[in-house]
């Protein structure tokens, strides 16, 4: 009998951790478009520092973003299991916020496309007056409350995923989903911003060997390779938020995930081509889905901004009036 209670709590664990793998896989899948921006703006704070100070600078952010971590998954399954009635709005707001920051880059890259961040970052270094202990916690401190942001939408969003699960399955596949995040996001982005440094160790390399012409060209090759990877990051990762934040509002509303059933129909009566539009179309449709979502979140939070400043200075007109 012991025994066959042994083995029956060992097949209740392989039964848990495999519910615990497989969900995990959804919810990463789920959060690629937070995951890619998390990228793509990490790697773009913590370059502009000297090159012995990056990763020094990488693992204090990344410290501060386990600790995140720690606050937003117990908040997390607190919520899930005193107001589950939440986690679905939650959900729906976090997939809106990410369309409104997808076009809150892109108009940002439309309005002001000589983003002189990094150079006066560089500036900022290069001044000898400039007290560079104090710069770099400003910079960090900057980091972690970014991360802490977006490493609450991606717990929201998994939270999402999973809230049907088992408290056990929920708090391994959210444990799993902030370990991965973190050491990937963190290790990912101090692998991109010393690419240049490797670029530059290859590339002054010296003699005439078949090695060393190979890896001076491979050095070089870093070298043009490493700005336009932090572009396509950031692009991609921009994509990414569409799609993503686009797909958790149809999925979860009944009607526009119909309406999306009723476009990848339409397009496969297309001849020759429907058949390939019909597998895009989802896609498709979560991303011009996105793109509106956010526009129209971008036009609420102006004219709420127009309205409160309004409201204020009216406010502050009658006062000096009355003065």
């Amino acid at each position: 009998m012991a025994g066959a209670s042994f083995f029956a709590l060992l097949d209740d664990i392989a039964s848990l951790l495999d519910d615990v793998a497989s969900m995990s896989k959804v919810a990463l899948h789920k959060t690629a478009g937070v995951l890619g921006d998390d990228l793509a703006l990490n790697a773009k704070q913590v370059t502009g520092f000297n090159a012995d100070r990056e990763l020094p600078v990488i693992w204090r952010i990344a410290i501060g973003s386990a600790i995140n971590k720690l606050i937003l998954i117990p908040s997390a399954l607190i919520l899930s299991l005193a107001l589950p009635f939440l986690i679905l709005p939650l959900l729906m707001f976090g997939g809106i916020y990410l369309c409104y920051e997808g076009v809150e880059k892109i108009l940002h890259a439309w309005l002001h496309p000589e983003d002189h961040t990094q150079e006066d970052r560089r500036k900022a270094i290069q001044d000898p007056d400039v007290d560079m202990v104090s710069f770099e916690k400003t910079r960090i401190n900057a980091a972690i409350r970014t991360d802490f942001i977006l490493s609450a939408e991606i717990i929201v969003i998994s939270l999402g995923v999973i809230r049907e699960e088992s408290f056990l399955v929920r708090l391994g596949v959210l444990s799993a989903v902030g370990v991965l995040m973190t050491l990937g996001v963190y290790g990912l982005v101090a692998g991109i911003v010393k690419l240049d440094d490797l670029g530059l160790h290859w590339a002054g390399r010296t003699g005439t060997g078949f090695f060393d012409r190979m890896f001076r060209s491979c050095g070089s090759g870093l070298l043009f390779l490493s700005p336009w990877l932090l572009r396509f990051l950031s692009v991609a990762g921009t994509a990414a938020m569409f799609l993503v934040g686009g797909g958790i509002v149809t999925h979860n509303i009944e009607w526009f995930h119909h309406q999306s059933e009723h476009v990848a129909h339409l397009l496969e009566g297309i001849p020759l081509v429907g058949p390939a539009l019909k597998a895009i179309s989802p896609f498709l449709y979560d991303a011009v889905f996105g793109i509106l979502a956010g526009l129209a979140a971008v036009a609420l939070v102006i004219a709420v901004k127009k309205v409160i400043g309004i409201f204020f200075k009216g406010g502050a007109s009658l006062h000096s009036s009355a003065h």
